[in-house]
């Protein structure tokens, strides 16, 4: 490991520069705050728009270097990796909501799949050195019999598995044809009381501590289940190897969504109410995914902290502290 990836700040050596595609979202919130406290200098790209997006880091936002680009756009994204000259990219930019890539496929196939290929384009034209992280996902399984690791056929079942697919063949393509640091982090659900709240985790918690109905598609389908602080730490512990490889980070627990939902009730003491609602199943579902994390526990030395209760507990406690301050609950 050289003298700039140590974690060692000598005291007339500039920060190691990074950027973040992706940097408003979850992950990309709890990665710059990893960062920093690591002193790297971090770059984020965001989309512009009518409205400010950037909740989630407006905390450290002075902190940061933002730059306005959009991943559909190669031209924005040439010129923020040439302007910002990072020594790490992590890119964390997608339409990440399965069900909605069944809604807007193009535009999930542009963002996510050719979104990963103009990174790796400007890379390659600007002769870049620096290492590439690619947020890739478990959906890339499908039904693959559980547990899933490194060396399960891919199987995507929705236009986001398919559009990531892409993207984590064009990685490795990338990798072996022109020598980029290059990773794909194949990363099981995870979640956080800052994730968005169309996805299963926020929904149900926030449903429950405002007192209102859950109503959910498909209650036996089976998750695993973290939280994204350990797995924002895992992506950068992958670009500090020597060589690149491609890891998968998962707890290798499996709870179905009526666990979750069950969980959540037991958290306030209630009974457990839920909804089947129709309009809430996919076109195809995927039935169970469970990690094994062996390469990476034994190659990273990463483990997750958190367990799904904790978790689970985490999120219901930030959603009854927001229905408490919005005067939902008392």
């Amino acid at each position: 490991m050289d003298a700039r990836r140590d974690g060692q700040r000598g005291s007339l050596e500039a920060p190691i520069r990074a950027l973040i595609t992706g940097i408003t979202g979850q992950d990309g919130a709890y990665l710059s705050e990893l960062l920093l406290s690591k002193g790297y200098e971090v770059h984020g790209i965001v989309r512009r728009s009518s409205s400010f997006n950037t909740g989630r880091i407006d905390g450290f936002r002075h902190r940061l270097q933002l730059h306005y680009g959009d991943m559909t756009d190669a031209s924005s994204i040439l010129h923020i990796v040439e302007k910002a000259e990072p020594d790490e990219i992590y890119n964390l930019a997608a339409q990440s909501h399965v069900a909605v890539s069944f809604e807007t496929p193009e535009y999930t196939a542009n963002a996510d799949a050719l979104g990963t290929l103009r990174l790796l384009e400007a890379m390659r034209t600007l002769k870049s050195k620096a290492r590439f992280y690619q947020a890739s996902t478990s959906e890339l399984f499908g039904n693959q019999p559980p547990p899933q690791n490194e060396r399960t056929p891919f199987s995507p079942r929705s236009p986001y598995g398919a559009a990531k697919l892409y993207a984590y063949w064009v990685v490795c393509n990338y990798r072996e044809a022109y020598g980029i640091y290059a990773c794909n982090g194949i990363l099981f659900n995870h979640e956080s009381p800052i994730r968005g709240e169309n996805f299963v985790t926020r929904k149900v918690c926030r449903a429950v501590a405002r007192n209102e109905p859950v109503r959910l598609g498909n209650l036996n389908a089976v998750r695993d289940w973290g939280h994204a602080r350990d797995y924002v730490e895992g992506m950068w512990l992958m670009l500090q190897q020597e060589n690149p490889e491609d890891y998968v980070l998962a707890t290798g627990e499996g709870h179905s969504v009526r666990q979750l939902v069950e969980e959540a009730f037991a958290y306030v003491g209630r009974t457990v109410s839920a909804e089947f609602d129709q309009r809430q199943v996919r076109p195809l579902e995927v039935d169970c995914l469970i990690g094994d994390a062996t390469k990476a526990r034994e190659k990273l030395g990463w483990r997750p902290k958190y367990t799904f209760k904790q978790l689970v507990a985490e999120i219901m406690e930030s959603e009854l502290d927001s229905a408490r301050k919005a005067g939902l609950i008392r």
